[in-house]
């Protein structure tokens, strides 16, 4: 069984303030008579479900294309959590053991991908310290960022750059049961970019 855990991509799809959308411009259009359809793609590289490069918030860290593909296939765990809007999740939170080297959150705390909201779950740096301790090398969240919308400093993330732990955003978990799961997660190989969205799946 599959479960499609990407959002679509349209240009409703909700971006950061400041970023830039998903817009589609057609080139050659077979409706028109054109002999194909042809288009072009502009819009931000944290799109929808995307895997977040160290370079996106540690200086001189690698960037995306040099992220290994390992870490985004392989067994991973998908665990809900009871999170109100706006708080920092921290260890008392997790419901469970943690039984796979790669942890999704369900927080339901960004529902509709398409209304961007400030007021959804992050993390306290000291999950990310404790998952790392618990074998974690993927981490995925329901949310748009592992930090709060409104954060500067970014202290989730450099946790992340610390540990070496991969970052996994913008997901879709509420209809994925908890339990075991193979994650397939790849990255595009952009050169030099901070991030890319991927096609998120879990396979059972």
């Amino acid at each position: 069984m599959l479960y499609d855990i990407s959002p679509p991509l349209t240009p409703d799809l909700a971006v950061f303030p400041g970023d830039t959308p998903l817009s589609r411009e057609v080139l050659l259009d077979l409706a028109h008579g054109d002999p194909l359809t042809l288009s072009t793609l502009r819009g931000t590289v944290h799109l929808g479900a995307h895997v977040d490069a160290p370079s996106h918030y540690g200086k001189d860290a690698p960037s995306i294309e040099a992220m290994p593909l390992e870490r985004c296939i392989g067994p991973a765990q998908v665990m809900r959590v009871e999170v109100r809007p706006g708080a920092l999740l921290g260890v008392q939170d997790l419901t469970g053991p943690i039984e796979a080297e790669r942890l999704l959150l369900a927080t339901g705390t960004f529902p509709d991908p398409t209304e961007w909201r400030d007021d959804y779950a992050a993390l306290e740096p000291a999950l990310v310290e404790h998952l790392h301790r618990e074998g974690v090398i993927l981490f995925g969240i329901d949310t748009p960022s592992v930090d709060p919308g409104t954060s500067k400093d970014l202290p989730a993330h450099h946790a992340f750059l610390r540990t070496g732990m991969t970052i996994l955003e913008g997901l879709v978990l509420t209809e994925v049961p908890d339990g075991q799961y193979e994650l397939i997660a790849l990255p595009l190989r952009l050169v030099g970019f901070d991030a890319s969205p991927v096609r998120a799946i879990l396979r059972r």
